[in-house]
């Protein structure tokens, strides 16, 4: 993510990952209900809160179009609690970006995203699809995260817990093996077995072969995971 991300949240992703300059410590895990995930910073900005965010995914007619509207509309989304952590361009599509904020208050966030203000913005700014707006509460963060090349994984699970054993048991050194390091774990404010992972990307040859064999699939299979996971690669945009 910065220098590389949710995220980088994924979703700093998403996502978090290094968009903020984090200093770097130990990977966090934060506790579902109580505890709240920030990041220090070794230029003593205010630290920013990233328990909860948001994630935008919508597709542009021209990114730079986009971006000076979007930096134009700063004020309002700050006045609705929201701060942006990282903005991803499709590694494909580059005009298909997931932009991900940290959230102070819930409410205000979802009056910000379905106001009628917000929709002349994104027409005035080129937008061509109809947002996919999602809410997460960040479990664990990677604040080391420095690559610009991620991927988001989500998925449905049938319960999270014995999903999360068997994530667990797979173990970060394997992903790490097989080209991709964690990032962020976080779960569905709304749904709370809707899971989304970000990943940076060490190798990208070995991760998508990984994402894609028939062990990890299996895998998925027997952690309960439900349907087919939607998985995007980004660069991190800013």
């Amino acid at each position: 993510m910065k220098s590389g991300i949710l995220a980088i949240l994924l979703f700093s992703t998403i996502m978090l990952a290094g968009c903020n300059e984090a200093a770097k410590k130990k990977p966090i895990d934060a506790n579902t209900d109580t505890n709240k995930v920030t990041i220090a910073d070794t230029t003593k900005q205010p630290e920013m809160n990233i328990s909860d965010v948001v994630q935008f995914h919508i597709s542009v007619k021209d990114y730079t179009t986009w971006k000076n509207i979007f930096d134009l509309d700063s004020v309002a989304r700050k006045a609705s609690g929201l701060n942006l952590i990282v903005i991803g361009r499709g590694m494909n599509k580059s005009n298909d970006l997931t932009i991900y904020l940290s959230v102070s208050d819930r409410q205000k966030a979802k009056d910000f995203a379905n106001s009628p203000r917000l929709k002349e913005v994104r027409e005035k700014a080129g937008v061509i699809s109809i947002p996919d707006v999602n809410y997460y509460h960040i479990l664990r963060f990677n604040p080391d995260a420095k690559e610009k090349l991620w991927v988001v994984v989500t998925h449905k699970v049938k319960d999270f817990g014995a999903w999360l054993k068997v994530f667990d048991a797979e173990g970060a050194a394997t992903r790490l093996s097989q080209g991709f390091d964690d990032v962020v774990l976080a779960r569905g404010i709304d749904d709370s077995n809707n899971v989304q992972l970000v990943f940076d990307i060490k190798d990208l040859t070995k991760a998508k072969a990984a994402l894609a064999s028939e062990e990890k699939i299996k895998l998925m299979e027997s952690a309960g995971v439900i349907g087919k996971p939607s998985i995007e690669f980004y660069n991190t945009a800013e």
